[in-house]
């Protein structure tokens, strides 16, 4: 009835080149494949958001072409994780497709259109390590790139950033487990710093004090895996399953979602405007 899968987003993410179709580790024509052999009624695909920015559009809507010739209704949106659940600010590409009728997407169950507000860090990580943090020590960039909030930007060595305990936690990486792994700030130096530079004052050298990255354990919470969860493999292979993966938390509104609809229980469903969720600013933020 359902086949469901997300194509190695390597080549699509913002973060790379963005080869798409000449990219040997493209697998979408693979899933693409797999529906048409399958024949299901319903499928669900997961990628990146860079997967519709404009270098890759085409192909994506090139791909969108070949589902409808395979007699499909095509619904896609972009949607951000806290909405459901998820104390982190993950974006994903849904593609949802049905032999009958237009699929839709669930409501947010959390956030301003929702009773319960989206959910924060320090709900699920603190000052004090669960688990086993890597020792890659947080240094001061030499060249600081500054944004407006102390949390973004790129003010220190590594793709890490510091995490704000009352907000959601930035993406977690698949390439954590070094200099990208996001980190706590256990002694309040980046609200400090930031203001420091904004105000024009030279860059700091060094390590930052009391800065701690995340562990596995830790970066598995924020994804919302159960804590005994287990991962097989080396530290760094650990860290590349979670960061790849589907926050299940997300992935399970999205099952709920499919099953109503399978079973024509449409009250907690809403349509999803995707051009209009791009104009809104809310792809790349």
């Amino acid at each position: 009835d359902l086949v469901c899968g997300g194509p190695p987003c390597q080549p699509f993410s913002l973060g790379g080149l963005r080869q798409a179709d000449v990219d040997n580790r493209n697998m979408i024509p693979e899933f693409v494949r797999c529906v048409r052999e399958c024949e299901p009624e319903m499928f669900l695909m997961e990628n990146v958001p860079g997967l519709v920015s404009k270098k890759t559009r085409p192909y994506f809507d090139e791909t969108l072409e070949k589902f409808r010739r395979l007699g499909f209704t095509i619904n896609w949106s972009i949607l951000y994780a806290p909405d459901y659940g998820v104390p982190q600010k993950r974006r994903r590409l849904f593609v949802l497709g049905s032999r009958n009728r237009m699929l839709y997407f669930p409501k947010a169950t959390h956030g301003p259109d929702a009773d319960v507000p989206h959910p924060v860090s320090k709900d699920y990580i603190s000052k004090v390590p669960l688990g086993d943090p890597p020792n890659s020590p947080v240094r001061y960039a030499r060249s600081p790139d500054l944004r407006k909030s102390p949390y973004a930007g790129h003010i220190y060595n590594g793709g890490g950033r510091p995490i704000d305990l009352d907000a959601p936690c930035h993406t977690i990486l698949a390439s954590s487990g070094g200099y990208k792994t996001h980190w706590i700030d256990t002694e309040g130096i980046a609200p400090r710093y930031h203001a420091h530079l904004m105000n024009g004052g030279m860059p700091w050298e060094g390590k930052v004090p009391g800065a701690r990255r995340l562990s596995t354990l830790e970066c598995s919470i924020i994804q919302t895996f159960p804590e005994e969860m287990f991962f097989a493999g080396t530290r760094s292979s650990q860290y590349t399953q979670i960061g790849d993966a589907v926050p299940p938390r997300m992935a399970a509104a999205l099952a709920e979602s499919l099953d109503n609809q399978f079973r024509g229980i449409e009250s907690e469903l809403k349509p999803v405007d995707a051009d209009a969720t791009l104009l809104q600013g809310r792809l790349f933020v």
